[in-house]
């Protein structure tokens, strides 16, 4: 039996004008709807999701569903980054698993209204990563390079990857990874900021 949703959202248009008619949560997850983040003249409904205490602990399970009308629009984001605390006793290490990375993100672009910015983004990350991810030419000699061993390639600060899907491809999940919180908010902010018009404000905007 399938485990019951923690979260649920519904957006529809009332009176002309997105708006917020359903909103339920539960333990991990807490879900604040702002009454104004942007312009009164924007037609965006914007929703916070938290934690309780700010983390996800061990044993911790969220599912959240979210329902946009049509023509509406929404932003579903956090007010800081979340953290995974460990259970004691785990047999792997958090560390281990994120190796060089500190820092992990994750974006969800869907419908049409964000189709030319999905394909923008995925050109950019595209050519980002080709180039951050090409192996180095070594010079020398053909002696050279066979006597020494190859040197261990390092890994690029931020790494990021886009992904279509939906069978009309109208959505897109972009992941990041790096090793600090400014770089991928650098990352959010400059792939993010087309998104102001629909939204009355920048995602991650340096205040």
């Amino acid at each position: 039996m399938a485990e019951a949703a923690t979260g649920a959202v519904r957006v529809e248009k009332v009176r002309g004008r997105s708006a917020l008619t359903r909103c339920f949560a539960r333990y991990p997850l807490k879900l604040i709807a702002p009454s104004k983040v942007g312009p009164a003249s924007c037609d965006a409904v914007w929703l916070y999701a938290l934690t309780y205490g700010g983390g996800i602990v061990s044993g911790d399970t969220i599912s959240c569903t979210a329902s946009v009308g049509d023509g509406c629009t929404a932003a579903i984001t956090t007010q800081a980054s979340t953290k995974v605390l460990l259970e004691q006793g785990s047999n792997w290490s958090l560390a281990e698993q994120m190796q060089e990375y500190n820092v992990i993100a994750m974006v969800v672009l869907l419908g049409p209204k964000l189709k030319s910015m999905q394909e923008l983004m995925q050109a950019e990350v595209r050519k980002l990563m080709s180039g951050q991810l090409r192996p180095p030419t070594s010079g020398g000699s053909l002696y050279t390079m066979r006597s020494q061993p190859p040197p261990r390639p390092q890994r690029p600060p931020l790494i990021a990857s886009c992904s279509p899907f939906g069978r009309t491809g109208t959505g897109m999940v972009a992941r990041v990874a790096a090793v600090s919180t400014e770089l991928v908010y650098s990352f959010l902010r400059h792939h993010l900021a087309a998104l102001e018009p629909f939204l009355g404000a920048s995602p991650y905007a340096a205040s």
